[in-house]
C-alpha cells in the first residue's frame, strides 16, 4: 500500500505542499494499520531536515510501516508533475546523502527501507544527472531508488532502467507511471523495475463519482437516481469484518 502525501493532503482539504504535519499523517497511518497487515510504503516528501527525518523513521518503524520514500528536493514542496512550471529546487547530492545516512543510522532494525526518489528527469536535468545521483544515494545507504518522470512516453524511464541494470550494487527500483500511463507492468518488469506505484488513481476516481452524486441529489432533490452508482449499504458494512 502507498501512503500518499498528495491523497492524504487532499482528503484533509490541504494543498500538496507538506501542509499536513507529520503527526497528522502518522495518525492516518495508525488508523490504516489497525485494519490491515499489508506492507505500507510511506510518501515522506522531502523528509524535512535530517534531524527531523530521524524521528520520522523511528515513528514509522514503531507503527510497522515497511519503507519511506524521500525526494531530493528542498524548500516548499510542490507536486513533481508540475515540473518546471513552478519553482522547484533539487537538493545537492552531498546534503541528500547526509539525510539518507541520518535516516539509516536512526533505524532500530535492518528491516525498514529508505528509498531515494530522484527528481532529475522531472526538472529536465537529464539522464546523466539522474544516474550520478543514483550511484551516490546507493553508496550513502539507500535501500532502493525511485526514478520519476512527467513525460507522456516512458523513453527516459526505460533509458534509466537500462543503465540501472548495469550497476553492481543496485537495489530495488521503483517507478510511478502517472504520466506515462500507457506502459504495462510487464514492460516495466522486463526493464528491471521491482515496484510499481499507482499513486493517486483511486482518489482521482472517487472524487468525480462523489461530485456526480451530489449534483444528482441537488437536481432531483432526492437520492433515488443515484442508486445504480452506489454500493449497497450492506456491502459497505461488510467491507471490514468485525474482529472476533
Amino acid at each position: 500500500m502507498w501512503g500518499s502525501s498528495l491523497t492524504d493532503s487532499t482528503a484533509k482539504g490541504k494543498p500538496d505542499i507538506e501542509a499536513v504535519d507529520v503527526s497528522a499523517r502518522m495518525t492516518t497511518l495508525n488508523e490504516v494499520l489497525e485494519v490491515t497487515t499489508k506492507p505500507i510504503i510511506y510518501d515522506a516528501d522531502t523528509g524535512g531536515q535530517p534531524e527531523h527525518f530521524k524521528f520520522t523513521v523511528r515513528t514509522l518503524e514503531r507503527l510497522g510501516v515497511s519503507a519511506a520514500i524521500i525526494e531530493d528536493k528542498t524548500g516548499l514542496k510542490k507536486n513533481s508533475l508540475l515540473g518546471t512550471d513552478v519553482e522547484q529546487t533539487q537538493d545537492s547530492i552531498e546534503n541528500f546523502c547526509h539525510k539518507i545516512r541520518a535516516g539509516k543510522h536512526a533505524q532500530a532494525t535492518d528491516d525498514f527501507m529508505i528509498i531515494a526518489r530522484i527528481e532529475s528527469l522531472i526538472l529536465d536535468k537529464g539522464l546523466d544527472d539522474a544516474c550520478k545521483r543514483a550511484k551516490a544515494y546507493l553508496e550513502a545507504g539507500a535501500d532502493g531508488i525511485m526514478i520519476h518522470s512527467r513525460k507522456k512516453e516512458p523513453d527516459e524511464i526505460f533509458a534509466f532502467c537500462d543503465w540501472y541494470r548495469t550497476i553492481e550494487n543496485r537495489k530495488p527500483l521503483v517507478v510511478v507511471p502517472s504520466s506515462y500511463n500507457t506502459v504495462t507492468e510487464d514492460e516495466l518488469e522486463a526493464r528491471g523495475v521491482n515496484i510499481v506505484i499507482y499513486a493517486n488513481q483511486l482518489l482521482r476516481s472517487a472524487y468525480p463519482a462523489m461530485v456526480k452524486t451530489a449534483k444528482s441529489i441537488l437536481t432531483h432533490q432526492r437520492s433515488a437516481e443515484c442508486d445504480a452508482d452506489m454500493l449497497p449499504i450492506k456491502d459497505i458494512l461488510e467491507l471490514i469484518p468485525e474482529t472476533k
